[in-house]
């Protein structure tokens, strides 16, 4: 199904007139495919490129095949920075994140003639008019709400109180029954494959969105993933941050002067962590979701090798917020890891490694929540062993592929004003251009703030309800709060993120 009639026309009406500007001085590649992979609560350190033990050689490919960028962000929460990612804007939180004044990434690229698919979890609305099919993509399959057991998502939800059953659809139509051997990550690799084979014989290009769920929990994998990790996180989780950290300032991510935070305070000591078994368990099947999701997209990569389309196709890797501490359901050892049976977490210990060198975690605007790895690849238009320290945020996707792409951002819908796109491209950035100067960046959820300004970053943590100021080039890290010795930045960045949170309908009491 198509976006609906009034809007695509009022896309193509635009097309053309109002599109992105490349260089004057450049020719643009041809416009490429493009594959856009979002994953689900993974940490900062998790993938080999950026400093993890977990097994990555394809999303490490990705990297070492494009580019790398080390100042990527989030929103710190699944349905925020999916909604800014598919409309170019910040979240507004007075209505449903999903909004008609809003057009979505699948809508532009769509009136540009590229084919659109989502391939996974949605998380923006399971009703008309905001599923997937309403607002762009021509073929979806996968989940709309943003969680479910990987075995069977059908299976009632025992984080809340009676059950919940997920919803889960191809196009239009729900799934309710699912067969013998069937795996969330799996089904999603497979929908994309397919979709890739349909789309790649057609004369125009194609947009696919692969959402994975993993690593979000319950836990559950495969045995045989599993047990490639077995006794590797038999040191316990103080000590894999000591390793990561180690690889990362080997690899030149992290500068060796920042101070490595210590223990968060929600998290115990490994020393004195009780059901040691339990807890190595658990960041074993965690490592296995990882795994499982890169041989996905291994299998991504190898259809766009065996269609003849690599070269031309942009593919692009990130996560939707940091490392989770969520315990829904509390801390239980008699909820095995990895079984469809159980229903189980990581936890705040484990979470504290995945998001090395940061503090804090998923719903924290403190580094460690809204920071993501992001590596892109496309052969055509971008070197390989790239790296850059640009700064650049969820918000900027829809820009940035709408400018390789050639497509209008359009700025009503039949006679309504459509929001401007408050990204800005980074498609110069991906080409290996020196980064554009650009106005702050800002955050919220759930209480938690933030604003960052070139290298000064003004952040608000809920509990503590005060303002914290940091110099990012000198403590990325976040130990050196500068507030007391500058009242006035911290003055001038406050009043900026009151007028973002009244322009955006955040609240601020």
């Amino acid at each position: 199904m198509h976006a609906t009639p009034i809007f695509a026309a009022a896309l193509s009406a635009l097309a053309g007139t109002i599109g992105p500007t490349l260089q004057e001085h450049e020719t643009p590649a041809p416009r490429p495919n493009i594959v856009l992979i979002l994953c689900d609560d993974l940490g900062w350190s998790d993938v080999g490129c950026y400093g993890g033990e977990i097994r990555t050689p394809n999303v490490d490919r990705i990297a070492a095949e494009g580019v790398l960028l080390t100042r990527f962000y989030n929103n710190a929460k699944c349905t925020t920075t999916r909604a800014s990612l598919v409309t170019g804007l910040y979240p507004r939180r007075d209505g449903p994140l999903l909004r008609e004044d809003a057009a979505t990434i699948a809508e532009v690229l769509g009136a540009a003639g590229y084919s659109t698919a989502l391939s996974g979890k949605w998380h923006l609305g399971a009703t008309e008019p905001r599923r997937p099919t309403d607002r762009g993509f021509d073929v979806f399959r996968g989940l709309l709400d943003g969680c479910c057991n990987y075995f069977d998502p059908s299976r009632p939800d025992p984080a809340f109180k009676g059950g919940r059953v997920r919803v889960y659809a191809d196009g239009e139509r729900r799934i309710e029954e699912f067969p013998e051997g069937f795996y969330t990550t799996d089904d999603f690799t497979d929908h994309a494959v397919a979709t890739i084979r349909s789309f790649a014989g057609r004369k125009d290009p194609f947009f696919v969105h692969v959402c994975y769920t993993a690593p979000h929990y319950p836990l559950h994998a495969p045995a045989e993933d599993i047990a490639r990790y077995d006794g590797r996180y038999d040191a316990g989780w103080e000590e894999l941050r000591r390793q990561r950290h180690r690889r990362q300032v080997e690899l030149g991510l992290v500068d060796p002067g920042w101070d490595l935070p210590p223990l968060e305070p929600r998290a115990s000591a490994w020393a004195d962590a009780t059901e040691k078994a339990w807890q190595s368990d658990r960041m074993e099947v965690y490592a296995a979701m990882v795994d499982r999701m890169d041989q996905g997209i291994g299998r991504i990569l190898g259809v766009l090798e065996e269609e003849g389309v690599a070269d031309e196709t942009l593919v692009m890797f990130l996560s939707d917020n940091g490392g989770c501490a969520e315990t829904p359901g509390g801390e239980d050892p008699n909820r095995i890891p990895g079984p469809a049976e159980h229903y189980t977490h990581c936890g705040p210990g484990w979470a504290f490694a995945q998001n090395t060198p940061f503090r804090r975690y998923k719903t924290w605007a403190h580094e460690g929540g809204i920071a993501t790895p992001f590596v892109a690849r496309w052969p055509e238009g971008i070197k390989a062993n790239g790296r850059t320290d640009a700064v650049g945020h969820v918000i900027d996707l829809l820009p940035t592929l709408a400018e390789l792409a050639g497509a209008a951002l359009p700025s009503q819908r039949g006679e309504a004003a459509l929001l401007p796109v408050e990204g800005a491209s980074l498609a110069g950035v991906l080409r290996g251009e020196p980064a554009r100067a650009r106005g702050p960046l800002f955050w919220e959820w759930a209480g938690n703030r933030a604003v960052r300004e070139g290298d000064t970053k003004l952040v608000w943590e809920r509990r503590r309800k005060r303002w914290e100021l940091y110099d990012l080039a000198a403590d990325r890290t976040e130990m050196h709060d500068l507030a007391a010795e500058h009242p006035r930045t911290v003055e001038r960045l406050a009043d900026e993120w009151e007028a973002w949170a009244r322009e955006t309908g955040v609240r601020t009491d």
